[in-house]
């Protein structure tokens, strides 16, 4: 129990009560002046009823002050540093609502208020208690108005008194617990997060994630269908190196132009990283025709209708979708490597129709992998569309649709 009182978390919420006290001075000052404009020659430090009712004229003062947004930060620092609370129950931001402000002035005004009553005792009884303490060792104190009182004034009240001194010690430490354990409990109730900030932190979480889940879709479809043509051309190249030098030369070139013009999307894709608000490279639905020729593949393209009348955020996601489609088709497709692709745009609604034959083997799972679909799914779902996908009747099929008319 000694050990608790005396322990440093108490030492360290002791300190935070001292500062407390410290703060209600120019307050208190205010509060003389207050009460002085009673009457002539009226001063708080003639009695002590005249001093606690200057105390509690002074006390509204700081809960006035406390009321600016700015103070709440500053009041959650000294609570995070002395106070053993924990940091997640305390709110960083400043109080924008009413309810937060007469929060924070709460418990400000608590602060100062039982700050101000223990640093009057920190100053007052640890002198009086080395008096009692040391009476018995210095007859002539006896006679000064403390020993003077009837309690000390016989002998068993002088061999007594040490033990009274003791008691006021360990008293005033008690005390000094208490009230900042008390303070520590009330700290999260009154600095706490109000529904309000609780409201602003969920939707700064679901900002951050979706930018999150934005970066990760683009480096995903972006970068990984790179990969994937890269992968084939250079396996088709190894396969054929003693064979046909000038299908190596090919495989090549298209593997040094997509990883040039991947760097290009990734430099994009991380600008996102820098400012918030860039925009991404991506090609739209205009780009299709070179984005099938350097895939590797054997695919029988056809577009019908004009890509200009398609919305550019409807154009640049259906360009993603494609493109995943594609590295799919890559990374599973059948040895035949023949990839049937429709694209529709009339009549309000944007069609995708992707078709590649499937080999019998059970499918490669990668770590980590798998969220090709998910994406595609996400892409389209921003944009009010759908996407299905599966097995059907010997080939793998990916249908899209997307709304002319669609937003984020």
């Amino acid at each position: 129990m000694i050990r608790t009182l005396f322990d440093a978390r108490a030492r360290l919420r002791w300190v935070h009560l001292v500062i407390g006290g410290a703060l209600l001075m120019p307050y208190f000052l205010v509060g003389t002046v207050v009460v002085g404009a009673f009457g002539p020659g009226v001063s708080p430090f003639d009695s002590f009823p005249l001093a606690f009712v200057t105390f509690a004229v002074s006390l509204p003062f700081p809960a006035v002050t406390a009321l600016v947004p700015i103070a709440r930060p500053l009041l959650v620092f000294g609570v995070r540093t002395l106070c053993a609370v924990d940091p997640g129950t305390l709110a960083d931001r400043p109080a924008r609502s009413w309810d937060a402000r007469l929060r924070a002035a709460a418990w400000y005004t608590l602060h100062v208020g039982v700050g101000g009553i223990l640093s009057g005792m920190s100053l007052a009884l640890p002198p009086f208690a080395v008096f009692l303490i040391v009476l018995p060792a210095f007859p002539g104190l006896r006679s000064t108005p403390y020993g003077a009182t009837r309690p000390l004034a016989t002998d068993w009240g002088v061999a007594l008194a040490p033990l009274a001194g003791i008691t006021v010690l360990l008293g005033l430490a008690a005390c000094s617990a208490a009230a900042g354990a008390l303070l520590a409990r009330l700290a999260p109730v009154l600095l706490g997060p109000t529904p309000a900030d609780r409201l602003a932190a969920a939707e700064q979480r679901a900002a951050e994630l979706a930018v999150r889940n934005r970066l990760a879709r683009e480096l995903h479809d972006a970068v990984g269908h790179a990969l994937s043509a890269v992968t084939l051309q250079a396996g088709a190249a190894r396969r054929v190196l003693d064979d046909d030098r000038e299908f190596v030369r090919e495989a090549l070139t298209a593997i040094e132009e997509t990883a040039r013009r991947t760097v290009d999307e990734l430099d994009a894709v991380l600008g996102l990283l820098r400012q918030d608000d860039t925009d991404l490279a991506t090609p739209g639905l205009a780009g299709l025709g070179e984005l099938v020729a350097r895939t590797g593949l054997e695919v029988a393209y056809v577009s019908q209708g004009d890509p200009a009348s398609v919305p550019e955020l409807v154009s640049r996601e259906a360009y993603r979708i494609v493109q995943e489609g594609l590295s799919n088709a890559v990374r599973h497709g059948s040895g035949a490597r023949a990839v049937t692709l429709r694209v529709s745009m009339g009549g309000g609604e944007l069609e995708i129709l992707m078709e590649n034959p499937v080999s019998g083997a059970t499918p490669v799972v990668r770590p980590g992998g798998g969220r090709g679909l998910r994406g595609m799914a996400e892409r389209a779902a921003l944009l009010g569309g759908r996407v299905t996908a599966g097995p059907e009747g010997g080939a793998w099929r990916l249908r899209v649709s997307l709304p002319l008319g669609g937003g984020r």
